[in-house]
């Protein structure tokens, strides 16, 4: 029988939505950023200039070693065969010498790595693997939306805990797991935090790190952005905590660091029980990135520590070019210490009509689209990100366009 569709209303105009008859879908709101995105291109069809800080979507070449190294292994019959789940030896590897360092963290590649098709793959099926019906896990409030849906489509009751600079993440993580229905089996924490750039120091880490243990759950650590610091310190790691391994697993992926977004690389690295748990599930869902992808992205992680850091310098001048000119516009903002977002509070002027009506406001005035803080979780209204993925002059031609909208 073909299961009906209904059609729901959201702040952004109608969504098809699927019914009951697809219960792991029917619990998903509707998507906001599908307005903001629609009109933009419908912008850009009409020949409009836009300038996007939507998506956080690096817009610089992949190193050039990588391009190398795929198209030399591309040519390799045998790269084009099915591949280990797990990744290759030589990636995990690499992987750990990364790590290493880093952060001079030392990881068994064949017990307390595995690769991923990207974090986010990772994370979600992680939660898949360890997660169910009736456990429940705490995930930032706003969010990168895979740390809520990730457990939450694997039964999970889900747990917000606000999340953003200037709070307590100790404190906010320890009054989330104390009001929570039942105790927590499993927290996810992402510092440098997408969307709002929040950071933590080493001994903060390391208290959570405890919490974790006196509670007794797992602790997921979301390391997306820990290269982009513009301190010049690398966000901090919990596997340096003596004792971490025996309950944290940390998330990496190539996709910041290294312009790599595309390629679908990640990792997930730690405690060898939950590292076993995500390659056995992934066992049955995938056969690995493609051969030469693989190759490429060890070589990367091997010799490209330079593009890295050139990355993290280029995500600081375009957050002051935008700083600065949003300043300027009339509408201040906090400058990040970290990532490759700016989140930003409504103007008072507008802060009555939302994100998502102001972030149409500003794509339909300035011709400027950004990403509505309500997508990112009901902790996200009353702010908008954004992504720092224009060069510095079209930073600046922005916000001048901003400044006619806030006028």
């Amino acid at each position: 029988m073909a299961a009906s569709r209904g059609t729901v209303t959201a702040q952004g105009g109608k969504v098809d939505m699927p019914d009951a008859h697809f219960p792991r879908l029917a619990g998903i709101p509707p998507y906001v950023l599908g307005a903001v995105d629609a009109r933009k291109d419908e912008l850009r069809a009409a020949g409009k200039e836009v300038y996007d800080f939507g998506l956080g979507n690096p817009d610089q070449p992949s190193p050039a070693i990588a391009i190398a190294e795929l198209r030399a292994a591309a040519l390799e019959g045998a790269q084009s065969r099915y591949q280990p789940s797990p990744g290759t030896k030589p990636l995990r590897e690499a992987f750990a010498r990364r790590w290493q360092r880093r952060y001079g963290v030392t990881l068994d590649a064949d017990k307390e790595v595995v690769a991923t098709i990207g974090s986010k793959e990772g994370i979600a099926h992680l939660a898949l693997a360890v997660l169910g019906p009736g456990d429940v896990a705490l995930a930032p409030d706003p969010c990168y939306p895979a740390h809520f849906f990730g457990p939450s489509f694997a039964g999970a009751t889900v747990v917000g805990v606000p999340t953003g600079p200037g709070r307590d993440a100790l404190a906010d993580l320890a009054h989330a797991a104390e009001t929570a229905p039942r105790p927590p089996k499993l927290a996810i924490v992402n510092f440098p935090h997408n969307p709002t750039s929040a950071t933590v120091d080493e001994k903060t880490m390391r208290e959570i790190v405890r919490w974790a243990e006196r509670r007794d759950l797992w602790l997921v650590s979301d390391l997306a952005y820990t290269d982009i610091a513009f301190d010049g310190k690398p966000s901090p790691s919990a596997l340096v905590v003596d004792g971490a391994r025996a309950r944290t697993v940390e998330f990496f992926t190539l996709s910041k660091s290294y312009d790599m977004p595309g390629w679908r690389v990640g990792f997930c690295a730690g405690n060898e029980q939950l590292v076993g748990a995500l390659r056995r599930i992934k066992g049955y869902l995938d056969y690995g990135i493609y051969g030469p992808v693989q190759r490429a992205a060890t070589r990367v992680l091997d010799e490209c520590d330079d593009h890295a850091r050139a990355a993290s310098d280029r995500y600081l001048r375009r957050a002051e070019a935008l700083v600065k000119g949003l300043a300027k516009a009339g509408w201040p903002v906090e400058m990040p210490k970290a990532s490759m977002f700016v989140w930003a509070p409504l103007p008072a002027k507008f802060a009555a009509e939302g994100s998502v009506k102001f972030a149409l406001r500003l794509l339909d005035g300035a011709g400027v689209a950004v990403a509505p803080g309500t997508g990112f979780g009901a902790g996200g209204e009353g702010y908008v990100r954004f992504a720092l993925v224009e060069d510095e002059a079209r930073t600046a031609a922005a916000c001048a366009r901003i400044a006619g909208v806030l006028a």
